[in-house]
């Protein structure tokens, strides 16, 4: 079967790789969809992120949907050539924080596509993937590219639970890649009264318009765009900082309300806070890093029909022009997720 291996920046190469079996409690699918996420674009572009480096190759991607093709002995409840939704997401369910009910800092996640460890965390851009039956969400009624869409949508889910109510609330949401447009999604379905969003690219505002924002502002164009919101000391509950730029978190402090709560769901590498201002307005900064149970929850949210995603689908390539999709997943000139189709 052919896989897509990054084995250095720029170097993506497909490759063959032996069929997978699956054990007596996993599946095997054939995969049918996979989203680009920022995290396998910085192994394409750069060979990692921070310290996390390449050491060795690694098949990329964990937004993956497809269809079962051979079911473990002791597998219910699934039926071949069933559409599901695969987590990436596999804690040990031992460790501390496994029982401490946070599985999103497993002390031995098996995060696929992830180069944190070494051995790397093989990902799951290939034609077929094995996995555990508690991976897999039927996705009945969705496409496969919607489904594949559960595991940032996931991401957003979990942020949202770290902001904590937002019914009523008025929400920031600073950097419009696919996580700042699915934060959108998720900040209005959870009862955010108001939602603006601020990016640097026509392309990706446009977008967000599309999607319902009471306002788009680019900060290129309008860098004191945010200081309508200063007077009083600030306007907004809560901010999704999705941009990893530090200059969009310090220009957003002063349109925070005392107590507001800012989560920095962008990796962009260390950057500085404006401390002293964040002190002084009691803004409760919270991180947000990956997910586990809100990925069932996001299926059951597109397939209920409370979040659309289907707009942000903007490109598909096979797997044979993984090299132009990757291209393509970087551009927000003109796109905002871009999938290959298996």
């Amino acid at each position: 079967m052919k896989a897509i291996v990054a084995h250095a920046a720029k170097d993506l190469r497909i490759e063959e790789r032996d069929m997978p079996k699956p054990g007596p409690d996993q599946v095997l699918i054939k995969l049918a969809a996979g989203g680009i996420c920022g995290s396998d674009l910085h192994y394409y572009n750069h060979g990692g992120f921070g310290a996390v480096r390449l050491r060795e190759p690694m098949i990329l991607g964990h937004e993956v949907s497809g269809h079962l093709t051979e079911l473990g002995a002791q597998v219910s409840g699934l039926a071949k050539g069933q559409l599901v939704a695969i987590s990436p997401s596999r804690p040990c369910r031992t460790c501390t924080y496994c029982h401490e009910g946070q599985p999103h800092h497993c002390l031995n996640m098996r995060f696929y596509g992830s180069a944190m460890p070494f051995p790397h965390i093989q990902g799951a851009f290939r034609e077929y993937v094995v996995a555990d039956v508690a991976q897999c969400a039927p996705a009945d009624g969705l496409t496969a590219a919607q489904a594949a869409v559960a595991e940032p949508l996931a991401v957003c889910l979990h942020a949202a639970h770290q902001a904590g109510d937002l019914v009523g609330k008025r929400v920031l949401v600073t950097g419009c890649g696919p996580i700042g447009m699915l934060c959108i999604l998720v900040a209005r379905a959870a009862g955010a009264t108001e939602v603006v969003a601020t990016d640097m690219t026509p392309f990706t505002l446009d977008m967000a318009r599309r999607l319902g924002v009471d306002l788009a502002l680019n900060v290129k164009d309008d860098p004191e765009g945010l200081n309508r919101f200063a007077d009083n000391k600030g306007h907004f509950d809560v901010q999704f900082e999705c941009s990893g730029a530090a200059a969009a978190l310090r220009a957003s402090i002063p349109a925070l309300r005392p107590g507001a709560t800012l989560v920095q769901l962008g990796l962009g590498g260390d950057m500085s806070l404006p401390v002293q201002a964040m002190t002084a307005k009691e803004i409760a900064f919270k991180g947000s890093f990956r997910f586990h149970d809100e990925f069932f929850t996001a299926v059951k949210l597109m397939q209920n029909g409370q979040i659309d995603v289907t707009p942000l689908v903007t490109h598909a390539f096979g797997i044979d022009d993984a090299v132009a999709a990757f291209e393509m997943a970087a551009d927000r000139t003109q796109a905002i997720k871009a999938q290959i189709t298996f």
